[in-house]
């Protein structure tokens, strides 16, 4: 069976950069079970309101959507369901201590395959206030109307 190399996004958290504050970011397995690698590759997955959690020594994901494969039939699996994330004892360590600091929160950032494998892209964020949010469009607003203007300028 050949090994895929290279990375392909399957799915992205846009709002999470958008609601925190990125501070350091972690490359984590998941466990998956049945049809959820075809529904996942076919890119029917949903990180939208996702968080993880360390609970027992051990890394969780909650509220990651995955939708039933069309043809699984009795193979399916709750999209909803709660599922482990594999990472090394001293990085859940590491993650626990810092989603326990005030304000942080391990979120999800992408679900993506690395040389045929399922990889979620873990985040330890902290959140931002309305005000926050609304210069970091302000920033992306002059930055887009800089760029416009440089682009006329060379025309």
């Amino acid at each position: 069976m050949p090994v895929h190399k290279g990375i392909k996004v399957a799915a992205q958290n846009r709002k999470a950069r958008h609601d925190y504050f990125i501070e350091d970011t972690y490359e984590c397995g998941i466990v998956l079970v049945g049809t959820e690698v075809k529904s996942i590759r076919k890119g029917s997955l949903n990180l939208k309101d996702s968080y993880a959690q360390v609970k027992n020594g051990e890394l969780f994901l909650h509220g990651m959507h995955v939708s039933p494969y069309e043809q699984g039939n009795i193979y399916n699996h709750d999209p909803f369901r709660t599922r482990k994330l594999l990472a090394h004892a001293r990085e859940i360590r590491k993650l626990y201590e810092l989603s326990q600091a005030d304000g942080y929160s391990l979120v999800p950032l992408s679900v993506y395959f690395k040389d045929g494998k399922v990889k979620v892209e873990l985040a330890v964020a902290k959140g931002k206030k309305l005000y926050d949010k609304r210069a970091s469009i302000a920033e992306r607003d002059a930055d887009r109307d800089m760029d416009r203007n440089l682009k006329k300028q060379y025309r």
